[in-house]
């Protein structure tokens, strides 16, 4: 049986995160708050109000709790310079607040970290050792290579100066949206969730905080029912960024305390949400900091008449990796198809596929020849095609339309 976790209370209060509001004046943006009339509707909430930390430095609300952490290290600390464990975002706020603080950082990130949040935390000055298949791993050598150093140790969540830090986006919120009912916040080890839900419940106890997790690292809805933290096996999500497999002590002991509810959401309703964001608010997401939208728009979630903040935490993420994501949430959205064509007269019949796909205001997004399969027709050339629509029965009408044209049809 895990021992009891102190209060919330013990962990942080709404002064420290006041106090980390102070020492991050000047230093961090005021994100933007965006109000989304096409994702009210969706939803049927009152109001939606996306709080853009993609905007933030280093496109995440990380720089906000490591920079708060390491105003608080001494001057012996800050000689001996800071380790992290992070899988991208935090290494980015550990290197930039390093940098404005003039500590030396390191930071040991896991092999699965995309190679944009690698370069980016390079470039803020930090060392970065790529070491250990997964996050616990590398989380694991960034201890011993502390121990080892005697360097400060920054814990990506399970600190209060972090969770404190975190808390300014909540503060910020409230300011920008008063009247806001709901707030969704993604949970990773959920040291985001523990501040916000810090800084919202002070003023007004009545707002909800809800935490968002995908299902392959849904940890903290069954620690809190059971009021003791439990421990994922492993985690299987594309949302690295929250791909964490346990609350731990001080987490936890603000969320059961904080935190109203938790939802999980599936990795074909995150990319969706990525897709959407990009189409509907112009804005780039990564999986993880799409996961509340993802929640706002699912069917397990009723938000009709309310007033719903949305944090979308960070948009760090490889174009090509964004692209890829949000072609399989048009696919989920039943916008996108890949299918295959047997065409009697190829490459000639190319301009009447493309012609045909025009008329009926879909997109021909790519087309080549395909390896023939052993049913395929042999006086006919395979062909492989992908095509946008607005939506599932625009898709169907405009396939219809390829499979009328003479010397064309569709396979599948």
């Amino acid at each position: 049986m895990t021992e009891r976790a102190p209060d919330a209370d013990d962990v942080v209060t709404h002064a420290d995160v006041e106090a980390a509001r102070e020492r991050l004046d000047g230093v961090v943006h005021r994100t933007p708050l965006d109000r989304s009339t096409t994702f009210a509707e969706r939803s049927g909430a009152a109001s939606v109000g996306l709080k853009l930390e993609n905007m933030q430095r280093t496109g995440s609300f990380k720089i906000r709790g490591a920079y708060n952490k390491m105003v608080g290290l001494s001057a012996a600390e800050r000689e001996r310079g800071v380790v992290a464990a992070s899988a991208g975002n935090h290494a980015q706020g550990v290197a930039l607040a390093g940098r404005l603080r003039d500590v030396e950082t390191t930071v040991v990130v896991p092999e699965v970290t995309p190679a944009a949040k690698i370069e980016a935390t390079r470039g803020y000055g930090a060392e970065v050792r790529v070491e250990g298949d997964i996050y616990e791993e590398s989380y694991q050598r960034a201890l011993d290579l502390a121990d080892d150093s005697g360097a400060a140790f920054v814990h990506p969540f399970d600190d209060a100066a972090i969770i404190a830090g975190q808390g300014t986006v909540g503060l910020e919120l409230r300011e920008q949206y008063p009247e806001v009912d709901i707030v969704l916040v993604a949970i990773g080890g959920g040291g985001l969730i523990s501040g916000v839900a810090t800084a919202l419940k002070h003023d007004d106890p009545h707002v909800r905080v809800i935490g968002v997790q995908p299902e392959g690292a849904a940890h903290a809805k069954p620690s809190l029912d059971a009021d003791e933290i439990r421990e994922l096996p492993g985690v299987d999500t594309v949302a690295e960024g929250i791909a964490d497999t346990r609350l731990l002590e001080k987490t936890f002991a603000v969320a059961r305390e904080r935190v109203d509810d938790v939802v999980t959401v599936t990795d074909r309703e995150l990319a969706a949400a990525v897709a959407l964001l990009a189409e509907r608010a112009k804005v780039v997401a990564e999986p993880a900091g799409a996961a509340p939208l993802a929640a706002l728009l699912s069917d397990d979630l009723d938000v009709a008449g309310e007033h719903v903040g949305v944090l979308i935490s960070g948009g760090n993420v490889d174009l090509t990796d964004h692209g890829e994501i949000a072609r399989q949430g048009l696919r989920e959205l039943g916008r996108y198809a890949e299918v295959r064509l047997a065409v009697a007269d190829w490459p000639t019949g190319l301009a009447a596929i493309a012609e045909t796909v025009a008329v009926h205001g879909a997109e021909l997004d790519a087309i080549e020849q395909a390896r023939p399969t052993e049913t395929a027709d042999p006086i006919r050339t395979p062909v492989a095609a992908a095509i946008a629509g607005s939506g599932p029965e625009h898709l169907a009408e405009t396939l219809d339309g390829l499979d009328a044209l003479d010397g064309v049809a569709v396979e599948d």
